[in-house]
């Protein structure tokens, strides 16, 4: 009788401990922790994954670069990346797809000096530009220039690493490629200059997803996922109604980002945050698709379910 008892306790503990480390999840973000990452740490400070049965462990990486390849690895169950970065992935054979969205517009823009010689796309003729990643910011910048009859050689590219901020205000650079618009312009404006933004979107690149979640392809399936999804929505819709009390919780969490620069990317992210992050718009990774392609940044645009499959 006691060894039957026994038994049948060791079983359930195992059985529990089993669905506890089922539960877990690493997820990985792109950069450091900031404000972009609001509904994620909001969704661990406030309960919402615990209340949707997950254990989840946000990770900072040393290399930008190195999420998407760790998960597909399996070295952890999600990445925060960029939809850009999805379609080289799928390139490269790298087994990834998109699960959900983290924020649903770019992020990214062209940024010049109020008080400089550019007024307009067109006044980039034969100025400089400075960049930190070549591939996509040539071809968002390629397009932009389209836009205003001009080329690629038009302007002069320079490789300022990601010193946007400072090239620019130092006057190494005429303007910027790549510079997020709720960061740099206030770093910017820190400095005692002022900026002002171009945005790709309004200049013929298709509007994209900044970021989003991505997961190994054959994980696709695992009910955390879901799971995941539930709480971030939680966490944003929170964000969104209670938008001082959570940014309470952001700085509790990371009291070293409780600063003017973070504070002022705060209010200026709210709103580009996904409200409903599985939900896809298959037209928009169509349109991102052939834009690449047509660039040459890959070789062929996959069916919308190779990049986001839905969840079943």
């Amino acid at each position: 009788m006691f060894k039957t008892i026994a038994a049948t306790a060791f079983a359930l503990a195992l059985g529990l401990a089993q669905a506890s480390a089922a539960d877990k999840l690493t997820v990985l973000l792109d950069w450091y922790v900031n404000p972009d990452h609001a509904p994620l740490v909001v969704a661990q400070e406030k309960g919402f994954f615990k209340a949707h049965g997950l254990d989840v462990e946000l990770v900072a990486p040393a290399d930008p670069s190195a999420p998407p390849r760790l998960v597909a690895a399996g070295q952890a169950e999600i990445a925060v990346s960029y939809q850009p970065s999805l379609y080289l992935s799928v390139k490269e054979g790298l087994p990834l797809v998109r699960f959900g969205t983290l924020i649903s517009t770019p992020l990214t823009a062209l940024v010049v000096l109020k008080d400089g010689p550019i007024k307009s796309l067109a006044d980039l003729k034969g100025k400089t530009v400075g960049y930190s990643v070549a591939g996509l910011e040539d071809a968002l910048l390629g397009t932009m220039l389209a836009s205003a009859g001009l080329k690629p050689t038009d302007v002069t590219m320079i490789n300022v690493n990601f010193a946007l901020s400072p090239a620019l205000v130092s006057g190494k650079v005429d303007a910027v490629i790549g510079a997020y618009r709720n960061f740099e312009l206030t770093q910017i404006k820190l400095e005692g200059k002022e900026g002002v933004a171009f945005f790709p979107e309004e200049h013929g690149v298709p509007v994209f997803d900044e970021l989003i979640y991505v997961a190994h392809k054959d994980k696709i399936g695992d009910p955390r996922l879901k799971a995941f999804l539930a709480a971030v929505e939680d966490a944003t819709i929170y964000v969104l109604n209670h938008p001082q009390e959570a940014w309470e919780l952001f700085v509790k969490a990371n009291p070293k980002l409780d600063d003017e620069l973070n504070r002022t990317a705060w209010t200026d992210t709210l709103r580009r945050f996904a409200h409903a992050p599985a939900a896809l718009d298959a037209g928009r990774y169509e349109r991102l698709g052939a834009f690449m392609k047509s660039h040459g940044l890959i070789d062929k645009v996959e069916p919308v379910s190779t990049y986001a499959p839905a969840l079943p």
